[in-house]
């Protein structure tokens, strides 16, 4: 295994780690926070770049006496203390929401639209539950855990973070292996998981992530090279896979990754 990553707010940056401690809704602190549109109801997420693209401008880590935020001009706040700042970064109210509640709702535009006609522009938005593969009150997309290969991200030419995985996997296999690994098990040190999606993309990858620039490959990528099956869902361009809890406990940097 290579690299360990959790984002304690969804679509902030996030943090690397050297150890994650696995519970039954995945990663312990992932996804714990969102911002909730108060007008809406909806998650704010970057997959709607047009009013929420600007998260990726902030960091989130967990510390002791909770979640802390670093805005863009360097100052840090409690998540408690962020509604207001935020709400004057995104030109939008939000407020913080501390457990998903059921059936949360995020607009997810096509993000090869978006590509094409701009982030501003105004394209239809469909509306998409999270967490539909995740029990529990964390914003995951989808299911618990999210885990990418470093041959899929080397072939894309694409840097981890932008793709948002829990954990990056090294070794010596064929770029898009994640796709043979569906309904698969992976033993991660203590840690067994179970594969149950590729991972569509959308349209965060190709976004600013703090310095880093534009990337529309990381779209384009996969959607010419890896468009596949996602059960529930349709043909979409995939890059990674989500995977669900078996067995609790620790994964380190460093354990070896063995699939059943």
């Amino acid at each position: 295994m290579s690299t360990l990553h959790r984002y304690p707010v969804k679509s902030m940056l996030g943090e690397d780690l050297p150890s994650l401690e696995i519970d039954a809704h995945g990663v312990v602190g992932d996804r714990a926070l969102a911002l909730v549109d108060p007008t809406t109801g909806k998650v704010a997420t970057a997959k709607q770049p047009r009013w929420w693209r600007d998260l990726l401008q902030c960091r989130a880590e967990s510390t002791d006496a909770g979640v802390r935020v670093r805005l863009p001009g360097g100052e840090v706040r409690g998540a408690h203390e962020v509604d207001e700042p935020l709400t004057a970064l995104l030109g939008r109210p939000v407020a913080m929401a501390f457990r998903r509640p059921d059936g949360a709702l995020v607009e997810r535009p096509d993000p090869e639209e978006v590509l094409a006609q701009g982030l501003d522009a105004e394209l239809e938005t469909p509306e998409l539950e999270i967490a539909m593969g995740a029990p529990g009150g964390r914003f995951v997309d989808h299911s618990p855990l999210h885990l990418i290969t470093t041959a899929t991200l080397g072939s894309l030419g694409v840097e981890a973070l932008r793709y948002r995985p829990n954990v990056v996997v090294a070794g010596s296999v064929a770029p898009f292996v994640e796709n043979a690994w569906l309904g698969r098990r992976l033993r991660i040190g203590e840690v067994e998981l179970e594969v149950t999606l590729p991972t569509p993309r959308c349209s965060v990858p190709t976004l600013e992530h703090g310095d880093l620039g534009r990337a529309p490959h990381a779209l384009r990528g996969p959607a010419d090279r890896n468009r596949v099956e996602v059960p529930g869902f349709g043909v979409l361009p995939c890059a990674g896979c989500y995977a669900t809890v078996v067995r609790t406990g620790t994964i380190r940097a460093g354990d070896e990754v063995v699939l059943g």
